[in-house]
Formats: structure tokens, C-alpha cells, sequence
């Protein structure tokens, strides 16, 4: 079968368009009402002023991957409403006025809104972006229509369910959360689709160049129908989307031209009520290709007509019965789009943690995380060898949130500045809100300092995957200076330095290559890539990666607190790769084992150095794996710096899977202090790695675990991307 004949013009990239708007919230009075309670009244639509010098906010201006991000039938990509207003919405009039506009607009639904009559579908207009606020935006008891020659659509971080009436195979209501008739350039990201009456999303009547990503549909009869036309001409992206406890359409892909399915996790879990009848499904004249996913308990995991080619790599079939079934010859989608594959092993995880709304979709998730935007999410185990999890347009950029000044760098010159440092140092001193420095995407070799005068930084890659924008240096601790003055030991040797309080990044890798095999002259082979030594610290959806000492997460001084979050995040290394003293959260990410440099497997994950009554490292949700040998690597060791016998280290790993490269002790010893001294457990691990409590792997009780849990481990600071 030949591609089908309609002219598209490809794309670099995935589909990230350099755009700056005339577009921001202006002033207090005039930004969106975000993070505002649901039902809040409102007299008017809040809507941003119009202001020549600004750009739109990021998660404005987002763009599309996948078939979406294919330029053809007129539409360059798919961007939504970038060229209009932002308003605000809380009431169903509001957002019917809005969303069936001829103008284009970015609407951001800030609460609950409760259609009438129950299972209406607004029927949405070209050149629009529809996007939650936070996790507040929920439509319940309807959805959205996209019909004949619609374009241009972006519906994103929303909550849309409940039109459920009561049949579980309904045939007399045909409510939807999304449906398509005729459409072309949909993106659909980040959603939360539930317990409606008939499918959740419905991709019909030759509608094409739709991306479906990121998102939960669960709790339904039907999830995911693409077709209903004798046409082969549907062209679709569906990626990094979570699919669970649904019994059919999973997707059903009736005479699609070109079906892209990768890194979605199907998941069918054992004594419910939903039991799946199939999973992913080529029919007619299908061309299918299908990658990295991971089913979990699917009966009929995949399934073909004979008419339907599909072409199957790489994915997991864990409890999956029944047909799985490949044949015939598909496309090639790196033809009309570029994409990074995550490990479908690291599918689960990233998925549980990127998938659906967020505070803030910001490098959060793979095409991400990530493992995911998995972040995105974020989150594969391969970031060293080129299989990290990407952080799609849908990961990419933060959602509504306070207006803040943005700094631009590219490179190439068509940013503010070239290097992330220039840009640094043009923040005001002690400035007293956020400035965003937006990093194009490139490998910028640089050493950069966030002094801590310098609070409320944030830095954020603007690719289509936290592997686009790299800062990278190879400096170690036995590094000479240029200077002569010595050399930079562990601290020194940090590509990136954070000392600023409310420093946040996003979308991004950093890291340290330092060549240990053509530098065994030198003394000190401890490189660091990135170094915290501040309080309030976020990484969403980034790649720290180097060998020894990757991740020092420090506190400004001893008796100075230093909390940091990782999450939807990767971080690799060998030795020692996750240490210092400062009260630590590395949650929802995947922790990435390397071998050393002559090829040898061994090393040690953790070496916390916390002060006595502080918390530690607390590593939770979240997956140690990578590429060596089996019982290699311990779980973590004692760092007392300098000798300090008062220090009281602590690390606690727990709901994590580890893989069988943790050895069946997983605490050792360091420098004459014994890890049973200190503080170090365990707590419902799963994996070949884990094992049963004994005095050489304590775990910790359920009154313990309920003392160390993610929702209290840094105190009275609840991290938010901003």
C-alpha cells in the first residue's frame, strides 16, 4: 500500500514552534485567577491585557508532537489559540462563549464545570486551546465536539467525567469527553478521562494529524475509537497515555493510514468488575506501529485484521493471554515527525506519576516525564546511552501560574543572551520574584552559578524533550584551575551550582563528562554535575547524569536546612551518585546504574551525610535499574564528612522497584562508621532486587513508614512549579 497522497511538509523536531506573542498577564489585577476554589463566582471571564513587548506564557504558546506537529491541509502544526486572548472560565456559558468563537483563544477552566443538559458536548471552534488550572479544571457530565473541518485544537490538563448513566454498554447515550468528526491538528494531553457514557475519546469520520499523550482514560466500557470511514487516511500519534480498567477500544484503529502507538501502559488489574477485552487493535486497513508499550493482565494485548499491517518492537507483556499478533509492512514515523523512545520497562512508573492533569505540566514528563514529562513525567533507565525519556510539548510547559519575567538563550544568537551564565547574571540582585530562563535548545558547554542572591530562578528547556537542551562541563575534583591555584575538589568540580533559595528546573539535562579513563593521572575522579546548596529546591523533569558524586544535594552550611525535590526526573551515576547532607525528596524518577569506566559493574547508590534530627535522602515511587551486572551495586553507605561522628546520615528507600543489579545486603560500610549506626531502611520494595527485612535489611514498620512518607518528609514546604 503507498502513503496516501495528500502533500505534508515534515518537521524538524517535534513540532516546537519559536513563537513570541504579544500576550501576557499583565498586571495583579489582570492574571488569571489561578489555583482559585472551585465554583469561586465570577462576574466576567478574566482576561489577560494585550502588551506589545511580552510573550505569551509557555504553556500558552505549546505546541504539538507526533502527527500533530506535521505540517499539511493548510495548518503549519498544531498550537491552538496562541495567536489570541487568554481568558479565564468558571461557568458553562463562559466557556461555551469562548470555545465556539470564531476568534482564537487560550481558555483556561479554573474549577468544576457541570454541564446541562448531562451530556452536552460543546462544540469547539478552530484555533483554540482549552487547558485546566493546576488540577482544578474539571467538565463533568459532558465533554467537547470537534466537528467537520475543525482545526487547530489543543485540549489539555483537564479532568472530564461522569456522563455515566448507568449501561454499561450504552447504546442510547453517546457522550464523549472528546469527539472528533472530521477534524484535523487535535492534541489531547494530559487529561483525566472517566466514567463516561460511551467512548472517551472518538477519532471519527476521517478526522487526522491528531497526538493523543499523556493522558489517564480509565473506568470506562470504551476507551479509545479511532475510524467509522471507509477512508484510509487518519493519521495519528498516541503516546505515553495510561489505559486502565476499560474493557474494549484500547484503542480500536479502524483504516488508519498511519497509527503510531508507543509507550503507552495498558493496564488490566485483577479482581475488578472491568475485565479488557482486547488492547490495541488494527483493523481494515490499518498500518500500524507499535513501540514500547507495556501491557499488564490485558487478554488480546494486540490484535489485527487481516487485512491490517502492524508492525510490533520492543514492548512488555506482563499476565497478558490470548492473541498478540504482527505482520505485513507499516511506515516509518521518523518520516514525518522525530521522537525519543522511553524503556517500556520504565513505562509503568512514568506513567503513573506523569500521565493526567498537573499542578504544573512542566518538565514533567517524558514524550516524556518521563518516564515521561517519563516528565514527564519523565522516565527511562537508559538516559547515559541515549534512551532517556524525552518531555514532549505536553511536558514541556508549565501551566497557568503567576506572571513572571523571562529571560531568553539560544546559541544561535536568536535569544537574549548565548550561555545560560550570561543570562544568570543578568537577574537582578535579591529579586523579588520569579524570573524564568527560558534555554533553547543546544549543548551549551558551560559552568553555571545561581549565587544566592539570586532567589526564585528558574530554569527551563524549551525542547520537545528534556534531552534537547543539555549544559554540560568535564570538570572533577583533581581538575587543575586554569588559575594554577590548585584544584577544584568535589564541590568545585559542579557544572551546575545552585546556592539561590526557590530555584527550580525543568525540561533539561545536566551533566558532568568528565573522561575518567583518559584522566588516571589525576587525583580525584569525583565529578559532579549538579550542586544544590540552598533551601527549596525543585528538579521537574530533568536528566542529572555524570559517574561518581552525579548529584551533591548540600545545604548552604551545616546548620543551615536545604530541602530539595526531584521528581519525574533521571538521575545517573556509579558511585556514590546521590549524596550530601540536605533533606531530600527523589520521588516518581528513575535512579539509572552505570558501569565504571573500565567496564565494571559496582558502586553505591546513596551517601547521605544528613545532620543528627534531620531527614535525609528519602527515595520513593520510584525504579533503580540499569545496564549491569546483578547484586552490584548497595543501596547506599554513610557519609560523615570530614569525620563528623555527630552527623546521623539517613537514607530510606521505599514503594520503589529495584532491579537485580541491588545486592541482597543493600547498606555497607564507609571510611570506619557502620551503617547499623546510622539511619538506613526499606519499605515495600518490589523487584528482583528487593528482599525480606532481616538485621542486615531492616524495613521499616507501618508506624515508621507512616513517619517517613512523601507527603511529610520536607516539612512545611509543598513544592509548586512556577
Amino acid at each position: 500500500m503507498s502513503e496516501h497522497p495528500r502533500t505534508v511538509r515534515h518537521r524538524g523536531g517535534t513540532g516546537a514552534r519559536a513563537v513570541a506573542l504579544p500576550l501576557v498577564l499583565a498586571t495583579a489585577a489582570a492574571t488569571l485567577a489561578y489555583g482559585a476554589a472551585p465554583g469561586t463566582a465570577a462576574p466576567a471571564p478574566v482576561v489577560a491585557a494585550p502588551v506589545a513587548a511580552a510573550a505569551a506564557p509557555a504553556w500558552a504558546t505549546a505546541t504539538a508532537d507526533g502527527f500533530a506537529s506535521v505540517d499539511a491541509l493548510g495548518q503549519n502544526g498544531t498550537y491552538g489559540g496562541r495567536d489570541g486572548a487568554i481568558v479565564t472560565v468558571r461557568t458553562q456559558a463562559e466557556l461555551e462563549r469562548y470555545a465556539t468563537a470564531a476568534e482564537p483563544y487560550v481558555i483556561v477552566v479554573a474549577g468544576t464545570i457541570t454541564m446541562n443538559p448531562v451530556g452536552k458536548e460543546i462544540k469547539v471552534a478552530s484555533d483554540k486551546t482549552i487547558v485546566g488550572s493546576g488540577t482544578s479544571g474539571h467538565i463533568v457530565g459532558g465533554g467537547f465536539f470537534l466537528g467537520q473541518g475543525v482545526h487547530n485544537v489543543i485540549i489539555r490538563n483537564l479532568t472530564i467525567r461522569d456522563a455515566y448513566q448507568g449501561v454499561w454498554n450504552d447504546k442510547e447515550h453517546d457522550f464523549d469527553a472528546v469527539q472528533m468528526d472530521g477534524a484535523h491538528h487535535v492534541w489531547i494531553d494530559h487529561n483525566d478521562l472517566r466514567n463516561m457514557a460511551d467512548g472517551l475519546i472518538d477519532v471519527r469520520k476521517d478526522s487526522t494529524y491528531v497526538t493523543v499523550s499523556w493522558n489517564r482514560m480509565s473506568h470506562n466500557n470504551k476507551a479509545f475509537g479511532i475510524g467509522w470511514t471507509e477512508n484510509v487516511l487518519t493519521d495519528i500519534t498516541i503516546h505515553h497515555n495510561w489505559i486502565r480498567e476499560t474493557e474494549q477500544r484500547n484503542p480500536s484503529t479502524d483504516n488508519c493510514a498511519h497509527a503510531h502507538l508507543y509507550n503507552n501502559f495498558l493496564e488490566d488489574t485483577p479482581g475488578t468488575d472491568i475485565t479488557s477485552s482486547y488492547g490495541n487493535y488494527a483493523r481494515g486497513g490499518t498500518r500500524m506501529v507499535l513501540e514500547n508499550s507495556y501491557f499488564q493482565g490485558f487478554r488480546n494485548p494486540v490484535t489485527k485484521d487481516a487485512t491490517a499491517a502492524l508492525v510490533q518492537r520492543g514492548s512488555v507483556f506482563s499476565g497478558t493471554s490470548g492473541r498478540n499478533e504482527s505482520g505485513g509492512t507499516a511506515f516509518d514515523p521518523r518520516t514525518y515527525y522525530a521522537y525519543t523512545l522511553d524503556r517500556a520497562a520504565d513505562v509503568p512508573s512514568l506513567l503513573k506519576s506523569g500521565a493526567g492533569p498537573r499542578g504544573s505540566i512542566g518538565t514533567t514528563t517524558a514524550s516524556g516525564t518521563a518516564t515521561g514529562t517519563t516528565t514527564s513525567g519523565a522516565i527511562a533507565s537508559g538516559a547515559a546511552t541515549g534512551t532517556a525519556a524525552p518531555v514532549t510539548g505536553a511536558t514541556a510547559a508549565a501551566l497557568p501560574a503567576a506572571a513572571a519575567t523571562t529571560l531568553t538563550v539560544a546559541k544561535d544568537g536568536t535569544g537574549q543572551y548565548r550561555t545560560v551564565q550570561a543570562a544568570v547574571d543578568a537577574v537582578p540582585v535579591n529579586n523579588p520574584s520569579r524570573v524564568l530562563i527560558s534555554v533553547k535548545p543546544g549543548t551549551y558547554r558551560e559552568t553555571v552559578k545561581v549565587p544566592s542572591n539570586k532567589p526564585h530562578v528558574t530554569v527551563q528547556g524549551t525542547g520537545g524533550s528534556r534531552k534537547d537542551t543539555v549544559i554540560v562541563f568535564g570538570n572533577a575534583a583533581g581538575t587543575p584551575k586554569p588559575d594554577g591555584s590548585g584544584t577544584y575538589g568535589t564541590s568545585g568540580s559542579a557544572t551546575f551550582t545552585v546556592q539561590a533559595d526557590d530555584f527550580q528546573a525543568r525540561n533539561l539535562t545536566i551533566s558532568n563528562d568528565f573522561d575518567e579513563r583518559a584522566n588516571q593521572s589525576l587525583t580525584g575522579h569525583q565529578a559532579v554535575a549538579l550542586r544544590t546548596a540552598a533551601d527549596k529546591v525543585l528538579l521537574d523533569g530533568v536528566i542529572v547524569e555524570g559517574d561518581q558524586d552525579t548529584l551533591l544535594l548540600d545545604t548552604a552550611a551545616k546548620e543551615r536546612l536545604g530541602r530539595v525535590k526531584v521528581t519525574n526526573s533521571y538521575v545517573v551515576g556509579n558511585v556514590d551518585f546521590i549524596f550530601g547532607r540536605a533533606t531530600a525528596l527523589i520521588d516518581r524518577s528513575v535512579i539509572t546504574l552505570k558501569k565504571r569506566w573500565d567496564g565494571s559493574s559496582g558502586g553505591y547508590v546513596t551517601a547521605p551525610s544528613t545532620a543528627a534530627g534531620r531527614n535525609g535522602i528519602l527515595i520513593a515511587n520510584s525504579t533503580v535499574n540499569g545496564d549491569v551486572s546483578d547484586r552490584t551495586f548497595h543501596l547506599g553507605r554513610p557519609w560523615h564528612a570530614g569525620g563528623d561522628a555527630s552527623l546521623d546520615p539517613q537514607t530510606t528507600v521505599r514503594n520503589t522497584t529495584l532491579s537485580a543489579a541491588v545486592r541482597t545486603t543493600p547498606w555497607t560500610d564507609m571510611s570506619g562508621f557502620s551503617w547499623k549506626d546510622d539511619r538506613f531502611a526499606e519499605y515495600r520494595n518490589t523487584g528482583p532486587g528487593a528482599g525480606s527485612a532481616s538485621s542486615d535489611r531492616p524495613h521499616l514498620t507501618d508506624a515508621q513508614a507512616t513517619a517517613q512518607a512523601v507527603s511529610t518528609w520536607l516539612g512545611d514546604w509543598t513544592p509548586t512549579a512556577s
